[in-house]
């Protein structure tokens, strides 16, 4: 990103959090970040689009850092399950959202509104995502109903610790206390074989997030096959950043996101940018 629309919305961010969204006019950024209105313009088209900007901006950027934590983990782990979701509520608490998000949803803007529950269903199906990793094929149908009742939980349990301590500062309690349950819920759950919110419904709620045909991940399959044969056996870790993407081909749905952080791994290694690049491309139209 230019590293002057970054800093635009960097100074943005900070009165969003002193004086409030609605409270901060175009005229205050303008002055607080020392650009000219047409420079402003020039970036964004209203104040709505230059948040919804830096909401993408600081989810991107949580979101890698979050799949980051399974490169070389087993999935399956629910320690590890835990670590992402303490990150990614640490880095709402850290960049001040949650204050936000509910200044948005109490307000009359429904261009916003909509983008931030396109956002919440985002973290249902990412949730619901890890928990076909976690449980498994088996329990499938009844992971969504799952998945909607562990942030039920969670965002409860959060709310209600805060209340009681004054404070919800320590963010790894309570996650671990409301992971705890999954277990027995998802066994419950499934055993019950009662089912309140079909998984088919993520295909109307985020029908981007669907399948785009299997193609695809031969060829991404060969361009990582090219790529592992620049390798001397003495480059381990890009040989498992290579290997974590090739198991990632294979399964039935491979989540582009954490494809994508691997990629930004890879920038390290002794790869050609034009390989590299293909890669990108590849990885982009999953």
């Amino acid at each position: 990103m230019h590293d002057r629309k970054q800093h635009v919305m960097k100074m943005a961010h900070q009165l969003f959090i002193d004086k409030g969204f609605q409270a901060t006019s175009i005229q205050d950024i303008l002055e607080y970040s020392g650009i000219s209105k047409g420079t402003f313009y020039n970036y964004f088209s209203s104040k709505n689009e230059l948040l919804i900007s830096l909401f993408k901006t600081l989810h991107q950027q949580m979101e890698q850092e979050r799949n980051e934590l399974l490169i070389g983990q087993d999935p399956a782990d629910l320690a590890v399950f835990a670590r992402q979701i303490e990150l990614h509520l640490q880095r709402n608490r850290e960049n001040k959202l949650i204050t936000l998000f509910e200044e948005v949803m109490f307000s009359n803007d429904e261009e916003l509104k909509e983008f931030l529950k396109k956002g919440q269903l985002q973290t249902v199906n990412w949730v619901y995502r890890r928990f076909l990793d976690l449980f498994g094929e088996a329990k499938q149908p009844f992971l969504l109903d799952c998945a909607i009742m562990f942030l039920g939980i969670l965002h409860h349990n959060l709310k209600y610790y805060g209340m009681v301590h004054q404070s919800n500062a320590n963010l790894d309690k309570v996650v671990h206390y409301s992971v705890a349950r999954l277990v027995s819920m998802v066994e419950e759950t499934a055993a019950s074989d009662d089912q309140l919110f079909p998984p088919k419904l993520l295909e109307s709620w985020l029908p981007e997030y669907q399948d785009k045909g299997r193609a695809l991940q031969g060829e991404i399959r060969e361009c990582l096959t090219s790529l592992k044969q620049q390798l001397s056996p003495a480059d381990t870790r890009y040989i498992q950043l290579l290997d974590f993407l090739q198991e990632e081909s294979h399964i039935r749905e491979p989540r582009r996101f954490l494809m994508e952080s691997a990629w930004l791994s890879l920038q390290a290694g002794p790869f050609p940018q034009d390989d590299l690049r293909t890669l990108q491309t590849l990885l982009a139209g999953i």
